[in-house]
């Protein structure tokens, strides 16, 4: 009983229920050793009792984070402050990313009472300043009358007590909702290395991706484009290719640099070294395009980093120079522990961990010495940061000059490698020894473990949520929209103690308050939407409170059905509005492979298959025929059965006629690839993230060939706006 006070106290679960009517109890060593990552020792009774008297004994006047949402009623920590306590906000520093210019703000000082109207401040304590009105005007009795609202914002709140006790703690004061993207808009849906060009080193690029956003913006009339994550990855042999475990979250890679495009490109003075290397790139490209090879991230790295570092030899000329120095500014400590992990990776591995003893640690004075000693690689790998940001600037700017209303959607990762930059330049704020996963559930009995540590929730309430805000900051400066994958994880997570089965798991909790306010400051500031990848196993309430704040959900047509209840798919009109609706994901089969049946005897080959080829053939085609047949019923597929390009058209016609704010083009549907680009549950059985795309037949198309296709054109003219009918003149409009 007492340890699972203890574990309470702290978040961590001691049961779960994987479905409504069952309740699984978690094992003690679990919640144990969880605990212990969480700086908590519960290893005997006795250390049990110890803990939980200190933790049950501690009285807070404030928790280390406090959030209010413009307009609405104070959190009980501020609301049931004593009568009479004096509050001081010290408003964050004006200079600040997304903080209105201006002279420093005063601090705002107030008096807590029962009732209103307001105590002046206390004696010999400044006016309060006024303060901008927040934006959406608060409801009656939303806040007492005490209560001066500070502007949006990270603060400094400071807490006296009648009785002179005091209280510090972080304030978020965040805008009750995220900004919206326009209604009705449509987009691509794209792995953005799968996206070769005539002119690609090997693997699709920023320059690339902003050709792709220029071209549908005016000639399909796209709002967005989405990407995988663009994180800097661990270089290895080989490099993990999956862009879901990165090195760091905060920092884009480089290797997705479209090298031409840099300005000192032009200026190199070794030619014949470029030449050579443009050579080779074009060698790499052709075999992928032509010759059935793989995207080999390794060999296009390697060739960029030969042309980069031929190009940082080139001197910037003084305006470079000063847009340089301010990227360096603005990036601070951040950058430069970024890039020192990327010198010492270059020296030492890709594993810190395995590093001598003296460069573990980022603040040590042996990393102080090694920062000194390869200073000139550090500032290489903080130029290939900036480099590389002005090419997500630059592809921004392209979908917003094509008009797109949203622009680039970029996508975080749930989690980074246990080995890579923010788990050396972080380590106070993960959990070392974990991993985040999934638990056992209808789909997978086993569970998942992920291979990626998560944050704890208590190192960030302590610091004001500081590594959440930068990451977000970094990721929404040049983007038009945030996808969050596993978006429940500002919730819960599950964690898995290292050695142990993901059925060994348990969820711990997050301030999920926190975690969306800081959400929603960043990207109102930004002025971005964000959609949360919500597939799967949800807890109750968490979607309602995700679109409460603005969050969009992700809707994927074939999982779009009445659960609760006759189990068929659910009509267009019956689907939420605040969501990006799909066909597939880049964890799902593509649209043909989905209608074909491909899909099964792909995992048949693998064997991945739970039950015979026969039975899983049986239940696909019938799962298939159910939504054939409501696309007929809706008089969404004119042309009959058979015909498989009718049949895409159909399905996207269907996502068209929902409310859903957003659609989603999958890029490879629009040429008919039948091919995953992510198969889950295998490693090196199957090609994951190192696929182009490609046409029915499994040939590579370049992103000219698909820009010209007549099947994209096509599909895309079931997705344009429809033309308000115009009655002629005498006829009145029914």
């Amino acid at each position: 009983m007492g340890l699972s006070r203890l574990a309470a106290l702290h978040g961590v679960a001691t049961s779960y229920s994987p479905s409504p009517d069952v309740t699984v109890s978690v094992p003690d060593d679990t919640v144990i050793a969880v605990l212990a990552a969480l700086g908590v020792d519960a290893g005997t009774p006795a250390d049990v009792r110890k803990c939980l008297t200190a933790a049950e004994s501690r009285s807070r006047l404030l928790p280390p984070t406090v959030v209010v949402w413009a307009g609405e009623p104070l959190p009980p920590a501020l609301a049931g402050l004593p009568s009479g306590s004096t509050v001081t906000v010290e408003p964050e520093p004006s200079d600040l990313p997304g903080h209105p210019a201006g002279r420093p703000p005063a601090p705002l000082s107030m008096r807590s009472r029962a009732a209103a109207p307001a105590e002046p401040v206390a004696s010999g304590e400044p006016a309060p300043e006024a303060v901008p009105a927040p934006e959406a005007a608060p409801a009656p009795g939303a806040a007492p009358a005490w209560w001066i609202p500070p502007p949006h914002g990270v603060h400094r709140i400071h807490v006296r007590t009648p009785d002179n006790r005091r209280a510090t703690a972080t304030l978020v004061a965040a805008p009750p909702r995220l900004p919206q993207p326009p209604e009705g808009t449509h987009g691509f849906l794209v792995q953005l290395y799968s996206l070769l060009s005539a002119r690609s080193w090997g693997m699709g690029d920023l320059g690339d991706l902003a050709d792709l956003a220029a071209w549908a913006g005016r000639s399909v009339g796209s709002g967005f484009v989405q990407v995988n994550p663009l994180h800097a990855a661990v270089p290895g042999k080989p490099t993990d290719p999956s862009p879901y475990r990165p090195s760091s979250r905060r920092f884009p890679d480089p290797v997705h640099l479209h090298v031409e495009s840099i300005p000192e490109y032009g200026h190199v003075r070794d030619r014949a070294a470029l030449d050579d290397l443009r050579q080779d790139a074009a060698a790499l490209s052709e075999a992928v395009l032509n010759k059935g090879a793989l995207i080999d991230r390794d060999a296009v790295w390697e060739l960029k980093r030969q042309a980069l570092e031929l190009v940082a030899q080139v001197p910037l000329t003084p305006g470079r120079r000063a847009d340089y120095c301010d990227f360096l500014a603005e990036q601070g400590q951040a950058l430069e522990d970024h890039a020192l992990w990327c010198a010492l990776a270059e020296v030492h591995g890709p594993d810190w961990h395995t590093w001598p003893e003296a460069l573990r640690a980022p603040r040590s004075p042996g990393t102080a010495r090694a920062r000194s000693e390869l200073l000139d690689r550090v500032d290489f790998h903080c130029r290939l940061a900036w480099l590389t940001a002005g090419q997500l600037a630059a592809a921004q700017r392209a979908a917003e000059d094509a008009g797109m209303g949203v622009g680039i959607v970029h996508d975080l990762a749930v989690g980074v490698h246990p080995a890579g930059a923010d788990t050396w330049s972080q380590q106070e704020a993960f959990a070392h020894g974990m991993s985040v996963g999934a638990p056992p559930d209808a789909f997978n009995a086993r569970g998942q473990d992920w291979g990626l540590p998560p944050w704890r929730p208590d190192v960030l309430a302590t610091t004001g949520y500081a590594a959440y805000r930068g990451l977000l900051r970094g990721l929404l400066a040049h983007a038009g929209a945030l996808r969050i994958d596993h978006v429940m994880g500002l919730f819960r997570l599950w964690w898995v103690p290292e050695g142990r089965p993901p059925t060994d798991g348990t969820y711990v909790a997050y301030d999920a308050e926190a975690m969306l306010a800081v959400l929603v400051l960043e990207a109102h500031r930004a002025g971005t939407s964000v959609v949360g990848e919500d597939l799967g196993t949800v807890a109750p309430g968490v979607r309602e409170t995700l679109a409460r704040r603005g969050v969009l959900g992700t809707s994927v047509l074939w999982f779009e059905r009445d659960w609760e209840g006759d189990g068929r798919p659910l009509a267009p009109e019956e689907w939420r509005r605040d969501c990006l609706a799909t066909a597939t994901t880049h964890d799902l089969p593509s649209t043909a492979a989905r209608l074909t049946g491909d899909h099964v005897t792909l995992r048949h080959r693998l064997g991945l298959l739970t039950r015979s080829l026969e039975e899983e053939l049986t239940a696909d085609l019938t799962d298939t025929a159910e939504w054939l047949a409501l696309l007929a019923r809706l008089r969404m597929l004119p042309e009959g059965d058979g015909d498989e390009e009718a049949a895409v058209r159909a399905v996207h016609r269907f996502l068209r006629r929902t409310p859903a704010r957003m659609t989603g083009v999958w890029l490879p549907d629009t040429v008919g690839d039948r091919r995953p680009q992510n198969l889950p549950g295998t490693w090196d059985q199957y090609p994951n993230w190192r696929l182009p795309i490609a046409d029915p037949e499994g040939h590579p198309v370049t992103l000219e060939e698909i820009t010209a296709s007549p099947r994209l054109h096509a599909l895309m003219e079931v997705l344009r706006p429809r033309k308000p009918h115009t009655a002629p003149p005498g006829e009145r409009r029914p």
